[in-house]
Parts: C-alpha cells; structure tokens; sequence
C-alpha cells in the first residue's frame, strides 16, 4: 500500500470485493447501491508534497497526517493543521520517518492518536499542546485508517475489517466485516465518521463506500472518478485517492489524494 500505486480506472459499480461465499446463493444476487449525489462547493489547493494517511476537522480546523514512502525523499510522516487558502500543513507533530510510517490520526477525549503502518504502534499527544504522551500497541498486522464514533476508535487495516477500539484500555471490543451485495470489500483505507455511518476509502479505487455501522453493510457509493480525473490533469504524479473529512458546520465533505493539487469540497445528500 505504501508505495507508488498504478491507479486504475473504476467505474462506480466495481469494487475489491473479494471471497464470494460459495455456499449461500442469496449472497450472490446483486443488489443495486445506490450512488450518492454531491456537488463540487470549491476545489482548495493542496500540497502536493502531501502523501495523505488522514483528514479531518477538529474544532472547526482543518487536521492531515501523511506518510513517507522510501522512494519519495521528499514525504514526511506527520500531521498538523491544514491552510484550506494555500493548502500548505502547518506541522504539530512527526515521527521518525527512518522507523514509522505515519498513517490515519484521530482526535477523541482530548488526545489525539496516530497510527503507524506496519509497526503496530498507534502514538499519543495532547489535543491542544500536541506534546507526545504515550505510545500504544495494535493487534492488527498493519494500521491504515482511523476515526472515531465519539466513543471508539474505528480502524482500518486495508482488509475488509474495521476493528473497534476502547481508547481507555486499547483493546478490541468489535470487529466489523464490511460487504456488498454478499461479497467482501477488502482494501479499506482511511475513514471518516458521519451521522452513524462510516464512509472509507477503497485503496485503487476512485470512489467512498458508505458502510452502515450496524451490520457492516454498504449502502451508497460516492463515484469520484471524475475528481481524480481532474486531480490528475493537474499533476501527474498523483497517488491514489485517500482522505476524507467532513465538517460538521457546513454539512460539507472534503476529499483529497495521496499528492493531489486539490482537496475538494463536496455538498453531498446524506
């Protein structure tokens, strides 16, 4: 995952849905996913120095963390505030980059978490210093994106599984299989939280899966290909599309990439 993707051209109905369940033959009846309508509110710059692991708002700001593929000497893990008027991140934190990669953040009873890819280690910091103040261990083999309920901590792990986590204890309390139409979808990336639903990324793909919390299902999809697109007549050396955050004042959705010129602003029926 960590490294430069070829990105394919998807068409909103394809997905990484893998390990069909042979012996149910409901689950192979496909069903339709609805596609969610959004409109283009305004394209805000965006570093492309940027290999975005997260994206959310906080206190009406708004936050990224990045990662730092070997490849690409110019990447960073770290995560700071975003200037939505020059797209350029104010660092308030980092790792290592020559032992951690930096992956999804986010914000909940006053700290902030970060996790890392492959060294099952999720980090700690004041939410208003920003001061490191722990360091905490994950079970899952890698850690991709993170959000939170307001209670748990959601991560993914870029299979089909979102893991719930007590912030208190860091252990699992929930384990959540994501599906469509029956079939697993694997490569779960970053998330975002949004009125009892969790929206993600698919890694490759260039749309957001809405997945009902109550019983792992996908419910609508948000077809982006056309921002991609977009992204990537202004640069071509953009990444995957990964990044999602939704501002609670405005009802809007923000969406970027790995590298993209742009993060987009998106009034979107939900």
């Amino acid at each position: 995952m960590r490294r430069i993707a070829f990105v394919f051209l998807i068409t909103v109905f394809s997905f990484s849905c893998n390990n069909p369940k042979q012996d149910d033959k409901s689950n192979k009846r496909e069903t339709y996913t609805p596609n969610i309508e959004y409109m283009v509110v305004k394209a805000h710059p965006h570093d492309v120095t940027s290999f975005t692991e997260g994206l959310l708002f906080h206190d009406n700001e708004l936050y990224e963390s990045t990662g730092s593929p070997e490849n690409l000497s110019f990447t960073k893990s770290i995560f700071g505030r975003v200037d939505l008027s020059t797209g350029k991140l104010l660092k308030l934190g980092g790792l290592d980059k020559n032992k951690y990669f930096g992956e999804g953040i986010s914000f909940l009873n006053g700290k902030l978490y970060q996790l890392t890819y492959q060294a099952q280690s999720c980090f700690v910091y004041d939410a208003k210093s920003f001061e490191p103040i722990g360091k905490l261990r994950y079970e899952n083999k890698e850690g991709w994106g993170m959000t939170t309920d307001g209670e748990s901590l959601i991560m993914s792990d870029g299979t089909h599984v979102l893991t719930y986590i007590d912030p208190k204890g860091f252990r699992v309390t929930k384990k959540l299989k994501v599906t469509q139409n029956g079939y697993l979808v694997d490569y779960l990336n970053e998330l975002e939280f949004v009125k009892g639903f969790i929206y993600a990324n698919v890694w490759t793909k260039n749309h957001i899966v809405k997945i009902d919390t109550a019983n792992g299902h996908v419910v609508g999809i948000l077809d982006l290909e056309g921002l991609f697109l977009d992204a990537k007549s202004k640069n071509r050396y953009i990444d995957v599309m990964n990044g999602i955050a939704y501002n609670p004042v405005s009802g809007h959705l923000f969406v970027t990439g790995k590298m993209w010129p742009n993060i987009y602003e998106l009034d979107f029926y939900h």
